[in-house]
């Protein structure tokens, strides 16, 4: 695509600000624009639209079938990634709301941050990772900015979904500045056609969305291990922090259905992390009183934070989580599993592109070479769960049983 320059600010006519907004609030009136210049909306802040965007685009669509941690199928109940990124979602535009940040930002970025995530959660990004390693491996992070700047095909205009500066920057800068070497290439060659400013810290509503993303997977981990009885509620009595919540439960409820237990003490653990995210984080606010975003931005360190305390009771209990769940040996079986399935797809393709749907295959170079060992990495990740199984028999004329 041609290149173009970043469009000025984008308002519609139509748009009133809304007053409440905080001085340090990322605001769409004061948006740094788009690479490719357009007519914005009259009905909908720039943010309102990206968030349209990413909801409506296929990489979104397809994180419906991609795993979180139990494989997408296994169980009517268990979270895949559209239902984590809805459920953060929901978290990070609850404390923008109390911090009075940019809901639509806050939850664009909520609703994107998984995007680029492969078929089989980690393990499938692990095996793409190592089956990738002579081209750069593959980080999810740098293919969620590639998919909105370039795979995703929508607009006759332009590649990708032209999305406005701050939702790149807080898609690409959620966890915190990106500061280790060498920069991943995707990230790398985006900067260098529209800085991002890697090296500082994202706006408020990009910090707030990372943080609803550790409290949603560990509250939502805990429903899921449960109803998959990878571990139960007298064993979970005993682990950081959720058991206090269950003697909570168990004190206020006696004996109840599992369901009902279990909802009770998800909201125990998630409104006691909530409300310690939104005292610290004002207090980081009031301390260091930023005036706007980009003062937000030019500080040495975050403002969502959780407090020492909880920082440690949290990371006890993902540690009791990763024992006891992502280790589980039922867990590990099937990992090891879709990992055979994503490296033996990515050597196929490799070495023989003609495998590859013609629009693919098209676009391949030589018999294994890095551009069309890129275009593969590109194809696998996006592919569902349901999707590489079906390839892998289609390839292999066999089928690993998930």
């Amino acid at each position: 695509m041609a290149e173009a320059k970043p469009a000025g600010r984008l308002i519609g006519p139509r748009f009133v600000p809304p007053a409440e907004h905080a001085p340090f609030a990322t605001k769409p009136v004061e948006s740094r624009g788009r690479f490719y210049p357009e007519e914005e909306s009259h009905t909908r802040t720039c943010f309102q639209r990206d968030r349209d965007r990413i909801i409506h685009s296929t990489a979104f669509r397809r994180l419906k079938h991609k795993t979180q941690v139990l494989i997408e199928g296994e169980g009517d109940y268990f979270r895949t990634r559209m239902t984590h990124s809805l459920e953060v979602a929901q978290i990070t535009r609850t404390v923008a709301r109390v911090l009075a940040l940019d809901e639509d930002l806050a939850e664009t970025l909520a609703l994107a941050h998984d995007l680029g995530h492969t078929p089989f959660g980690h393990a499938g990004e692990e095996a793409l990772a190592a089956a990738a390693a002579d081209i750069g491996g593959f980080d999810h992070n740098a293919h969620a900015l590639r998919l909105v700047a370039k795979l995703e095909h929508r607009y006759a205009a332009f590649d990708g979904l032209n999305l406005t500066w701050e939702t790149l920057e807080g898609l690409v800068k959620h966890n915190g500045p990106v500061t280790k070497k060498p920069v991943p290439a995707p990230i790398a060659r985006f900067d260098k056609k529209w800085p991002l400013e890697l090296a500082t810290w994202p706006g408020l509503e990009a910090q707030v969305a990372s943080q609803a993303d550790d409290i949603a997977y560990l509250n939502h981990d805990i429903d899921d291990g449960l109803r998959a009885g990878l571990f139960t509620i007298d064993e979970l009595a005993e682990a950081p922090f959720a058991g206090d919540a269950v003697r909570a439960v168990r004190k206020c409820c006696g004996t109840i259905e599992a369901s009902r237990f279990i909802g009770e003490l998800v909201r125990i653990l998630m409104g006691e992390m909530i409300e310690d995210l939104l005292e610290v984080t004002e207090a980081n606010i009031a301390a260091a009183k930023p005036a706007s975003a980009a003062a937000v931005r030019a500080l040495k360190g975050p403002l969502a934070e959780f407090s020492p305390r909880v920082s440690r009771k949290m990371a006890a209990l993902k540690q009791y989580l990763f024992f006891r769940m992502y280790r589980h040996p039922r867990v590990v079986v099937s990992r090891e599993k879709q990992k055979v399935v994503v490296g033996r797809l990515f050597t196929a393709y490799s070495g023989n592109p003609a495998l590859l749907p013609k629009d693919w295959a098209a676009k391949c170079g030589a018999t294994g070479d890095g551009v069309t060992c890129g275009i593969v990495r590109d194809y696998i990740a996006g592919m569902t769960d349901g999707f590489a199984m079906q390839e892998y028999g289609r390839v292999f004329h066999s089928a690993i049983a998930p």
